[in-house]
């Protein structure tokens, strides 16, 4: 994730997200514990207090986040809204973005988008999409940040000569491992 200038990680909604399933576990198997009622209670809404403080921040980083969230997972989802949902969202929306990034509906413009977001499985995901365009995945293939050229060798819709010189590039580096 990136770094503010005082050295601290950003708290992107897969982090926020993240916590607040940790803390929905927890209160789940509070449910189920041999303590006293009042003890129970207690923790209870202690716990429904930060469940709600996680709520709040997804809705920070990006408005009416659980909602979109259900859009992007639902059976229903469209390219066009997709692409919208993505153009819309903070660049902190790493969850909603990751999602919108595998969505097998998501189209090339979109997917070209996401090609240029700082959170490397983001990327990835983009690498590997079969609705990546050539143009995207020739950007992806120069990526010096992570070894994407890698997935996109194998990607369909890699034109062959990148695809060609990529794959040899493989073949190279496994020749150079095996000879040592």
């Amino acid at each position: 994730h990136k770094e503010k200038e005082k050295g601290t990680v950003s708290r992107t909604s897969q982090i926020v997200f993240g916590e607040r399933q940790h803390l929905l576990r927890v209160l789940d198997s509070l449910e189920g514990t041999d303590i006293p009622i009042a003890r129970r209670q207690q923790e209870r809404r202690i716990l429904e207090e930060l469940i709600h403080a996680r709520t709040r921040e997804l809705n920070q980083i990006n408005v009416a986040w659980d909602e979109k969230i259900g859009l992007v997972l639902s059976a229903d989802a469209k390219p066009e809204m997709l692409e919208k949902l993505a153009k819309q969202a903070p660049e902190e929306d790493f969850y909603l973005l990751r999602l919108i990034s595998e969505h097998p509906r998501a189209n090339a413009k979109t997917l070209g988008k996401l090609a240029k977001h700082p959170y490397g499985a983001i990327r990835e995901n983009v690498a590997r999409h079969p609705n990546a365009d050539a143009s995207t995945l020739a950007w992806l293939s120069r990526d010096r940040s992570q070894p994407l050229w890698y997935l996109v060798a194998f990607n369909p819709n890699t034109p062959l000569p990148l695809q060609r010189r990529l794959r040899d590039r493989l073949k190279r580096l496994g020749e150079n491992q095996a000879s040592k």
